[in-house]
């Protein structure tokens, strides 16, 4: 089995919400502030307020609640009644929020935006990940995530069972049709497939970066003559891009006479109503750019206990 990190909380997460929370501030609260709180609101006073679902869904973002709270320099305390990757129902209490009613009212539609946000991208991984289970077949993600958020979108994913793909283009190598097309522009001819993993392990044998020790290199193809020439010089991962079943079920059988060690990955157009059974054609990876670019906001509200 060959697999990249998962998504965890870590250092360079933490960084990457404490800029998009500033993005968020700014764009929020521009120059002036929440003028109706100003308004509306005596400074001091104190409040409690409850984030509760309005569907069912898989919690992702809530461990990181007290990061934002912290970047938003509210004086506002967190009490957590779920954490990132449990399911939930509707209608349920989350989490509780008590202090500053000001710094509430004020942070309210950006801790909701986030949660929001991630708890469906949870939500729709943990629909995909049960539509395969009890196959050999493992959900990744891709990088067709939101500019700024990838980590942030990779962590509910991984929340909500997937598994993470490569995080970068300096994660491993995946040699993709336009690599092997862009050759063509200056000789008349594609790079052939087993050439280009061949050029690829060579780049790697001379280490030229330390994190490339052991790196991953995976190959796209649409063709089943070209997956036979991929075989030939085994990578770890074949990803047989927008395949029908029926042929996904002829590349399996090819690889397992040719090359079983090999991983084959089916992507393109992957839905919930398909996944099934591309899983059951016996590919070891699917890979559904739907997981972040397809997710809809979960609906959360913040209710005021009075």
């Amino acid at each position: 089995m060959f697999d990249y990190p998962s998504q965890e909380i870590d250092a360079v997460l933490i960084d990457d919400l404490k800029i998009l929370v500033r993005l968020a501030i700014r764009e929020d609260l521009g120059r002036t502030g929440d003028l109706t709180t100003l308004a509306l609101v005596p400074l001091g006073r104190k409040g409690q307020a409850s984030i509760i679902s309005r569907c069912a869904g898989v919690a992702a973002g809530f461990d990181l609640i007290p990061v934002m709270i912290e970047e938003m320099d509210a004086e506002i305390e967190c009490e957590l009644f779920v954490r990132d990757g449990v399911p939930f129902g509707s209608n349920q209490t989350l989490a509780t929020l008590t202090g500053s009613t000001r710094d509430l009212l004020t942070c309210e539609r950006t801790i909701l935006n986030f949660l929001g946000r991630l708890c469906g991208i949870a939500t729709l991984a943990k629909k995909y990940c049960d539509l395969v289970e009890g196959t050999n077949a493992r959900l990744y993600d891709t990088r067709k995530t939101t500019p700024g958020w990838r980590r942030l979108e990779k962590y509910a994913t991984h929340r909500g069972g997937a598994h993470n793909h490569r995080g970068g283009l300096d994660s491993a190598i995946l040699i993709k049709d336009n690599h092997l097309a862009c050759r063509a522009s200056a000789t008349g001819e594609l790079l052939n497939p087993a050439e280009a993993v061949r050029e690829a392990r060579k780049f790697l044998a001379e280490k030229p970066f330390p994190q490339t020790e052991n790196c991953i290199i995976e190959i796209e193809v649409d063709r089943k003559s070209q997956l036979e020439l991929a075989l030939s010089e085994k990578p770890h991962i074949v990803l047989l891009d927008n395949m029908p079943p029926s042929l996904l079920r002829e590349c399996v059988e090819l690889r397992n006479a040719i090359a079983p060690e090999v991983e084959l990955e089916a992507s393109g157009g992957v839905r919930l109503e398909t996944i099934r059974e591309i899983a059951e054609t016996g590919v070891d990876r699917i890979s559904v750019g739907a997981l972040t670019h397809s997710a809809i906001n979960l609906d959360l509200g913040l209710d005021w206990k009075l």
